[in-house]
């Protein structure tokens, strides 16, 4: 069984925000959450996992922040 990952865990984090900034600069903001919506799904795919993706909801929605490195 997977956990979800609570740890940073993303290559280079301020340049993937970077990129998904930009990707979204030409678009409306109903273009945006579109993409939004679209990217989640292909990644909640790639997870698969249904007792991860559970989780994620429940963090996602309860308003906390996932974990941010320790300096």
């Amino acid at each position: 069984m997977m956990t979800l990952v609570r740890t940073p865990n993303i290559a280079d984090p301020d340049g993937f925000y970077e990129e998904l900034i930009e990707s979204q600069r030409d678009m409306n903001d109903e273009q945006a959450e579109l993409m939004n919506a679209k990217l989640i799904l292909i990644l909640a795919n790639h997870v698969g996992d249904r007792n991860v993706l559970t989780e994620a909801i429940r963090l996602a929605a309860s308003g906390r922040a996932a974990p941010t490195p320790s300096t």
